[in-house]
């Protein structure tokens, strides 16, 4: 599948734009006002884990500076923003005690927005485990269904009416792949067996989440929920048999592992496959959990991957080719447009037409480290959004059901264990002055919103 050029980029009306970020990469004051601390509180003062020993500690000052923020906000016309709540902050242990204070914090957040006429998207969980509960064992540890359960209630009863979407979990393949496998991401584990275990209480977790969700939010507050993932398509890098093998493993292993259980249909064959005498069985009753109906899906996007069979590639034994015919972005993701109409389309049939909202979508280039004459120029990333959005409205145009875009960032912010070194805002941040300055690629995005998309022809 390839993504044409329709030539009228003018979206469908009640179509939400908006900016996304996440609570420990851009608020800062991580345990202020007796919050407790998270895993990534822990794992960014570990030695040796953090790139330039950056921390979440300071950020983008978000806590204290909301008000600035939410104005910014208004300025970029946007009509809604996708932020995350950390769970410490509200639940210092993670279960038990709430911490009004921090609840008291998402309450004037929420607040500003609606005042503003900007819709809050609501996550509960952006990666920021409390560190308590990690303790308990984490994701690990099957009881951990029951407390995310219990904090999205804490947050359903506290916002019901004013917050009307909510996304229970973002990116558990992220979570699992890079907390549990590899060890990039807190809390820092190496192991194929846990792997397994954390990425099925993850998705046991979300389950329960959905289902207290629908017994706590009377239906005529017209509440939402759903689940965030992040897909990469995969293209096989040949016909070889081997080649799509290799192609397969590595789809099942990023994208289908969680995708096809949410909708019913259990583990991919494939997995067994990657994992091996990793691979454990799992009751029938955890999949009629896992799979409770919801009313939309969000969509994280930004590459593509043409992976070849390789033999020592641990576990998936596939390995991306770099296409070097195309631009890379500072992280090295390959710029290619058409793959994100692709990637709507296959989630489209996937989920039997269920409603996608793009949740994420950006790119990290080289910026300036302050703004020259007031602005801000970021060439590559105002063609990375001119182009990526234009592939977006194709897929309208191919019968998806797409109610929203959220860039990311509205802020250059804590990239994770990569610290300040890349900057995917549409708003650059100055770490040392907390100064803001909408980029070029933010102004283009404000006109973008400004006409409905309109300005795309002309581009």
């Amino acid at each position: 599948m390839t993504s044409q050029n329709t030539g009228n980029y003018r979206f469908p009306e009640g179509f939400l734009w908006g900016a996304a970020t996440a609570a420990y990469q851009i608020e800062g004051s991580s345990m202020a006002d007796g919050a407790g601390a998270s895993i990534w509180d822990r794992f960014s003062h570990t030695p040796g884990m953090m790139l330039n020993g950056d921390t979440g500690d300071v950020a983008c000052d978000h806590y204290n500076r909301w008000r600035e923020d939410i104005e910014l906000m208004t300025r970029l016309n946007l009509q809604a923003y996708r932020f995350s709540v950390s769970w410490s902050r509200v639940m210092p242990e993670g279960r038990g005690a709430i911490n009004q204070k921090g609840l008291d914090f998402y309450d004037r957040l929420v607040d500003g927005l609606l005042e503003k006429g900007i819709e809050p998207l609501c996550t509960l969980y952006h990666w920021d485990l409390p560190a308590a509960l990690d303790d308990r064992g984490g994701w690990l540890n099957p009881d951990i269904a029951d407390w995310f359960a219990d904090y999205g209630q804490v947050l359903f009863e506290k916002f019901k009416g004013r917050v009307k979407t909510w996304g229970t979990i973002n990116e558990p393949w992220v979570i699992v792949d890079g907390g549990y496998l590899h060890g990039a991401l807190a809390p820092g584990h190496k192991s194929a067996f846990e792997a397994m275990i954390a990425g099925h209480n993850v998705l046991r977790a979300h389950g329960a989440a959905v289902k207290r969700f629908r017994e706590v939010v009377p239906k005529e507050l017209g509440g939402k929920i759903g689940i965030v993932l992040n897909i990469e398509p995969k293209y096989s890098a040949s016909d070889k048999p081997e080649d799509e093998a290799a192609r397969k493993r590595a789809e099942a292993q990023m994208n289908r592992w969680f995708l096809d259980p949410l909708m019913g249909r259990g583990y991919p064959a494939e997995l067994k496959d990657v994992y091996g005498e990793a691979y454990r069985e799992f009751p029938q009753e955890d999949f009629d959990l896992i799979a409770q109906p919801t009313d939309w899906m969000g969509l994280n996007w930004y590459t593509r991957s043409v992976p070849e069979n390789a033999p020592d590639a641990w576990p998936v034994r596939a390995r991306p080719v770099k296409q070097i015919q195309h631009a890379h972005t500072e992280t090295g993701w390959e710029v290619y447009p058409p793959a994100l109409t692709d990637t709507l389309v296959w989630l489209h049939e996937q989920t039997n037409g269920l409603p996608l909202m793009v949740t994420e979508n950006g790119s990290a280039w080289y910026d300036p480290p302050h703004a020259i004459d007031g602005r801000i120029h970021d060439p590559m990333r105002v063609e990375y959004l001119k182009n990526h959005l234009k592939a977006l409205h194709d897929a309208i145009g191919k019968g998806v059901d797409i109610r929203g875009y959220m860039a990311w960032s509205l802020l250059d912010n804590l990239e994770w264990s990569l610290g300040y070194s890349k900057r995917f805002g549409i708003t650059h941040v100055n770490f040392l002055t907390q100064e803001r300055t909408i980029k070029d690629s933010g102004l283009l995005y404000a006109e973008v919103i400004k006409t409905h998309g309109e300005v795309l022809n002309t581009l």
